[in-house]
């Protein structure tokens, strides 16, 4: 199956889960609720209550209520539990469709009821914007609006269907993208009706730093060893029998700074 353009970095691919593949993927959803029962989302400030309500899975999970507004965290919100891992088989859809993206760190289940919808927005808290946002769709279609960078740019609207996969990445990662409404009756997978959505994302960046830093660190333990014996050298050769002191400036002192600090 290809994937369609929606903007520049957003993409669409229809029927990405056939029939058996939604089936199992909403037995994981299911389970994931078990753990993590949704709850009402409040907007920041206001407390205004979403119309969504949500759930989460992985190591952090999307939340937002009126005193702390949008951010990521590792326990429900209600229950202080931490997230249940992402299912293997939603883990799978990552590896298809984010290409070589590390490995996610947060899944937001957005559970819509028939008159659910979801504003104009940007998938903005996150510390890595270089990883996509992959989004999977069940149950009933919804109307999915997306635009540009700006919220002035111009905006399509297509019908997402169950099974049907959405990226945003690259260009496209930081689109403006909602849900105008949901169009009931439309699926017969989700027996309550509504709609599911999944949305994969990688919440801070790699950490590159670990590896590179040991290397750092080995080549200044052998700059300081052969400074080291450089200086015993010089002191054997000045005064016969002298003793290595601290006269020898120490390996952290030698480090730059940022490596001290780590």
């Amino acid at each position: 199956m290809s994937a369609i353009t929606l903007q520049p970095g957003v993409t669409l691919t229809s029927g990405y889960l056939d029939r058996s593949a939604q089936e199992a993927v909403l037995a994981a959803v299911r389970a994931v609720i078990a753990a993590a029962p949704l709850y009402t989302p409040r907007m920041p400030r206001s407390g205004k209550p979403m119309s969504v309500r949500m759930t989460n899975c992985g190591p952090l999970g999307w939340v937002t209520d009126a005193a702390r507004g949008y951010r990521y965290q590792a326990t429900h919100p209600e229950t202080g539990v931490p997230w249940p891992p992402i299912p293997d088989i939603v883990m799978q859809a990552w590896r298809d469709l984010a290409g070589d993206a590390p490995t996610p760190q947060a899944c937001l289940v957005n559970y819509y009821a028939p008159d659910a919808r979801l504003g104009l927005h940007q998938d903005k808290d996150e510390q890595d914007l270089a990883a996509p946002v992959v989004s999977l769709s069940l149950g009933d279609t919804g109307l999915f609006r997306v635009g540009g960078v700006k919220r002035s740019d111009p905006t399509c609207s297509v019908r997402l269907a169950s099974g049907d996969a959405v990226v945003l990445g690259g260009a496209g990662r930081l689109a403006f993208h909602g849900v105008d409404r949901i169009l009931p009756e439309t699926s017969t997978l989700v027996r309550e009706g509504g709609r599911f959505n999944l949305t994969l994302r990688r919440v801070s960046a790699p950490n590159l730093r670990g590896a590179s830093q040991t290397r750092v660190n080995a080549l200044w333990d052998g700059l300081w060893t052969r400074a080291n014996a450089l200086h015993a050298t010089a002191r054997c050769a000045s005064s016969p029998g002298a003793v290595i002191s601290s006269a020898c400036p120490s390996r952290k002192a030698m480090l730059p700074a940022a490596t001290v600090a780590s």
